[in-house]
């Protein structure tokens, strides 16, 4: 089944079958959305991702859509997608964090640049704190990384590891 059909199946399902009529949905299998299955598509599939936007996006690792994806594309277990889930909610939160400091360096190169002369303290101050702001974010993403693949099993490592090689999925 397509990731993004996931929502609207379960939610199909919720409310007496609507619209599922006539498409050939079998009940019972593994990740039917019913938590027969150990498999994404499970009772905990909601709770997994619940308290994200749908659109949150970042460099290609966002937090709903990228763990879907990759719930599906990796056939992840529901506990896989629960860690992978937190894993992923603390690297938006890096991100987010290097986007704000971002800001604050723009702000204080600008301000080095707006007086008569150039303020080369604060021109020092603005790019070096660039410079930390890409190492924490470095850090971040290589202990996310580490994490990640402490969760998987050796055939879904493959897989990851392919679906970055194709550039289906960035870091």
């Amino acid at each position: 089944m397509y990731p993004g059909m996931m929502a609207w199946w379960k939610h199909a399902h919720r409310h007496g079958g609507g619209g599922c009529e006539g498409v050939g949905v079998e009940h019972g299998g593994p990740g039917d959305g019913h938590g027969h299955g150990r498999r994404w598509g499970g009772r905990h599939a909601e709770e997994a991702s619940a308290g994200h936007d749908h659109d949150d996006d970042f460099g290609g690792f966002g937090v709903r859509r990228p763990l879907r994806f990759l719930a599906y594309k990796l056939e992840l277990e529901d506990d896989q997608v629960t860690e992978l889930a937190r894993i992923l909610n603390e690297l938006k939160t890096e991100r987010a964090q290097a986007a704000v400091d971002h800001r604050r360096s723009t702000s204080a190169i600008a301000d080095s640049i707006a007086g008569d002369a150039l303020d080369e303290t604060k021109l020092g101050q603005g790019t070096s704190e660039r410079v930390k702001t890409a190492e924490r974010l470095r850090d971040a993403v290589v202990r996310a990384i580490g994490r990640i693949h402490a969760i998987l099993k050796a055939e879904q490592r493959q897989k990851l590891a392919y679906l970055i090689r194709t550039g289906a999925l960035s870091i």
